[in-house]
């Protein structure tokens, strides 16, 4: 009897069979060949299938993997331009001197690494000679993410080029001197050579994508052609394995990124020891990037495997290499050819036939020295593939040996990252190895020395030669003498100082409506770069959609819902804003993109990056010390700012501590403004120094950080109060004193003075009134916008003041003369404004939200961390009773009528 909850096999099958016999047959014929030729050869055939589906354009799943070996064939390769013997040359000077750098500064202790250039030495050598455009290069040249780790090979490459003194080899990783050289690629510390961080691992690639994907937009929006520039990333296969790494892919793919390409240096070690030991780091990451959409190029092996290959008539070689794992190959290289033939080719009869035919030394020569990534045919043949790619981003995986060429001491071991030296007799060997005139009396006690053939040698003058027909230097960060932009009209600004009258409106809606303005400035309008990760609606900026267009190189292929409605989501291919979904890394690598385009394109960009303030600095902090080190200019908005301004959200949306992790910035101006005067000041001031006539000796290289609030309360008109400018600008200005706010005290009523930052001032404003009020006592509210620069100030002063200079921070002038105690709140953690305790010569006393956020009313949750206008009164008069100058049980007094 049939069960009748069988389902026959064709109803699981979703998809229609018009002509199941013909199917039958296909799936018949695959059966014949695993059973006759065996399950391999019924793969092959597959695959061989697949491949030729792609190919022909038929709609099929991509085939995720391909077979352990090369993608380009050796017959498919094309022949390298120039001369190769010249280029061998050149680059076992830079190996050698790449290593004598880091061995002579090891005697200093402080560090350096040898084997990662060792293994990348011909991946960052055929693209110098044949492939990265320079910066007079047509557009803005090429744009160079380098490894960290690969920095010696890049410094050696300067000095033979004449960039670089042998001083400064020497003083590699001593920069205090002043002519040293810093570790890793570092902007901020060599600016004319360097142009983006990269050895905090993952942001590189991160950084890569949206910097193509900006080089794009701009090109789009019509600022800069920018289409014959290139983005190259060099990462590491253990770099992989940090989220940031593979962040993006999709949005490369997505987006068609053609103007990007990859070379993940695929050694098979991470800084402990293999990537994937048990497993095969390239099979997994030519899966994990196919499937994201990317053209991969696998360029494993070199020309000594060629034999090999035609030799394999049954397949069973590349069977082999899909088996073995990572570790193993990696014992390989150490190992003698007895090992070799009979742990790999013994695996298989017909590897052991083959293994007949070999050679021990034809057997050592493939496993231990031939590997596509040092081959610069090889990597010639992948980099010309890649760039002559259409409509979608490249991956190259290239197969090297970590520490290669530097001996047998550091050759694929485990602790070769932590190996900072080579003896003098491995560095003869190396010598003896690369063919390098170096004789051994050169070695002057012991130390190795700097290797040069001569400024008018073959070599130098090739080198240079290559890179002049490329457009000049490379890496090289160039800062284009260009005009500075002009302010914006003054009346965008102005319009703030009158207040809003009886209109509630928080200072994030403050915020959006200047920029609504700044952004129709004819001259400087469209080089904002509004970006936002998917929450524009909370920060009241969908009426941006309509008027500047969300940035999306489709355009818009769909009517959108609302189209109807006046503020309609409207996306454009020539679309201001940057509009990112649900990323806080990928909006700030955009911000990082474009607040340096000034010196990346030579066009001034003016990005403002407007988030959830929890979701920035405590999120994202690394990017944002990566923008610091970047030289970044531009505006980054913490919205919905502060601990207990967000009814109801929480413990894990209340913001009560970004100003601490921002004030550890050196590039941070961070400011905390209570009102909508202040934004705009701070706002205008920020766009003078970043972008306009830069005062003397003022840094640029700055960034801005606002935290702004969600909460609507009346805005009040700008005070006439003089110096007010400056106190907004550099932190703190007195808003108003008891009896300007029309408080009626006698004339001898204790004083205080009241600091508040952000919404914390009208807090500290009620408190004002209650104490005149209730109390007796006289308080001036001064509001406090920014901790942060106050101390700066005050830490320069200290400085000036040990060299001998006279100078009183700007905060102590302020205050000079100011009657009473000082009492300081903020709606972030007592540590924020006790910055600045040390320099404040009254007595001091601070009031915050330490702790978790919780979720609740404002009104309760300001109760519970004791910061309410009430908690504040009870803190002045604790603060004045332990003077003297109130009674003691008033402070009791004040906590039972409020039920504190």
């Amino acid at each position: 009897m049939t069960d009748p909850n069988a389902i026959q096999a064709s109803e699981l099958d979703q998809l229609p069979d018009r002509d199941p016999e013909e199917t039958a047959e296909w799936q018949a014929s695959l059966d014949a060949v695993a059973k006759a030729a065996g399950p391999h050869r019924a793969a092959y055939l597959m695959r061989r299938t697949l491949e030729r589906a792609e190919g022909a354009g038929i709609a099929l799943p991509k085939l995720l993997e391909t077979d352990y070996v090369n993608t380009i064939p050796t017959a498919a390769e094309p022949d390298v331009p120039g001369d190769e013997e010249m280029e061998q040359r050149i680059t076992a000077w830079n190996r050698w001197n790449a290593a004598a750098m880091v061995t002579r500064g090891s005697k200093y202790g402080v560090g350096g690494h040898i084997a990662t250039f060792a293994s990348a030495a011909w991946l960052y050598e055929t693209g110098f000679n044949h492939f990265f455009k320079g910066k007079e290069a047509d557009g803005s040249g090429d744009q160079l993410y380098i490894q960290g780790h690969a920095s010696p090979g890049i410094y050696a490459r300067a000095f033979l080029d004449g960039r670089l003194s042998e001083q400064q080899l020497d003083n590699f990783r001593r920069e205090a001197g002043g002519n040293g050289l810093p570790s890793y690629p570092h902007p901020r510390r060599l600016p004319w050579l360097w142009e983006f961080p990269t050895v905090s691992m993952g942001l590189g690639p991160l950084s890569a994508i949206y910097q193509a994907r900006f080089n794009r937009y701009l090109t789009n929006r019509g600022i800069k052609d920018t289409s014959a520039s290139h983005v190259w990333a060099f990462l590491g296969d253990g770099e992989m394995d940090e989220p940031e790494s593979t962040a993006a892919l999709a949005l490369a793919a997505r987006e068609e990124l053609d103007n990007l390409t990859f070379v993940i240096n695929c050694n098979l070690q991470r800084l402990d020891g293999p990537v994937r030991a048990n497993f095969k780091i390239v099979q997994e990451l030519e899966a994990q990037f196919r499937g994201a959409g990317w053209n991969v190029i696998k360029t494993l092996w070199g020309t000594a495997w060629d034999e090999l290959f035609r030799l394999d008539t049954t397949g069973a070689l590349v069977r082999r290499l899909r088996q073995v794992p990572d570790a193993q190959i990696q014992t390989y290289q150490t190992r003698d050819a007895a090992y070799i033939r009979q742990d790999f080719f013994g695996a298989d009869p017909a590897l052991a036939e083959m293994a007949k035919l070999l050679s021990d030394d034809k057997i050592l020569e493939c496993f231990h020295l031939s590997r596509g990534g040092h081959e610069a045919r090889k990597v010639y043949a992948a980099y010309k593939a890649a760039v002559e790619h259409k409509g979608a981003p490249t991956v190259i995986l290239a197969q090297t040996v970590k520490g290669h060429t530097l001996g047998e001491g550091f050759a694929s071991k485990n602790a070769n990252h932590q190996m900072k030296k080579l003896s003098v007799d491995e560095f003869k060997a190396m010598r003896d190895l690369l063919g390098l005139p170096i004789k051994d009396s050169d070695f002057v006690d012991g130390v190795v020395p700097y290797g040069h053939p001569g400024a008018d040698s073959p070599e130098v003058r090739y080198l240079q030669e290559r890179r002049a027909a490329l457009g000049g230097p490379a890496p090289a960060r160039r800062v284009h003498p260009v005009a500075p932009l002009p302010a914006p009209a003054e009346k965008a600004f102005a319009s703030f100082d009158k207040g809003s009258g009886s209109q509630n409106v928080a200072t994030t809606m403050a915020f959006v409506r200047l920029v609504k303005d700044l952004v129709r400035d004819k001259e400087t309008g469209k080089r904002w770069v509004p970006i936002v990760p998917d929450e524009a609606r909370t920060f009241g900026m969908e009426s941006l959609f309509p008027s500047l267009g969300i940035y999306s190189p489709k355009g818009q292929t769909y009517e959108p819902v609302d189209r109807d409605q006046l503020m309609y989501y409207k996306e454009a291919k020539n679309g201001q804003i940057l509009n990112e979904g649900i990323t806080e890394a990928g909006s700030m690598a955009d911000f990082i993109a474009a607040s340096t385009s000034y010196a990346t394109h030579g066009e001034a960009m003016i990005p403002f990056y407007i988030f959830y303030s929890m979701f920035g600095w405590q999120r994202t902090a690394d990017q944002m010390w990566q923008l610091g080190d970047q030289l970044g200019r531009g505006f980054l908005v913490g919205a919905t700012a502060g601990r207990t301004t967000l009814t109801g959200e929480g413990l894990q949306h209340a913001d009560g501590h970004s100003p601490v992790i921002a004030a550890t910035n050196p590039a941070a101006l961070t400011y905390d403004p209570a009102f909508a005067y202040e934004v705009a000041a701070i706002v205008k001031e920020g766009l003078r120094r970043m972008y306009g006539e830069a005062a003397p000796g003022e840094d640029q290289d700055v960034f801005y950080y606002l935290t702004v609030y969600n909460e609507p309360l009346p805005q009040p008109a700008k005070p006439s109060v003089p110096g007010i400018d400056e106190g907004i600008v550099k932190g703190l200005y007195r808003f108003n004193t008891a009896e300007s706010a029309g408080a009626t005290v006698p004339a001898n009523a204790p004083r205080i003075q009241l600091l508040g930052s952000g919404t914390a001032i009208h807090w500290a404003l009620k408190a004002q009134r209650l104490l005149a009020e209730e109390w007796g006592v006289a308080a001036d509210v001064w509001s406090a916008t920014s901790w942060s620069e106050l101390r700066r100030d005050a830490l320069e002063a200290d400085a000036a003041g040990l060299r001998g200079e006279e100078r009183i921070p700007f905060v102590r002038q302020a205050l000079q003369g100011a009657e009473g105690p000082v009492l300081a709140v903020s709606d972030y953690m007592r540590q924020v404004p006790d910055q600045i305790a040390q320099w404040v010569e009254q007595d001091w006393s601070s009031l915050g939200a330490d702790g978790f956020g919780l979720s609740d009313t404002r009104e309760a949750a300001r109760r519970h961390f004791g910061v309410d206008a009430e908690s504040i009164v009870v803190a002045a008069l604790a603060q004045l009773a332990r003077r003297g100058e109130v009674e003691a049980a008033s402070v009791k007094e004040a906590r039972e009528k409020y039920g504190l």
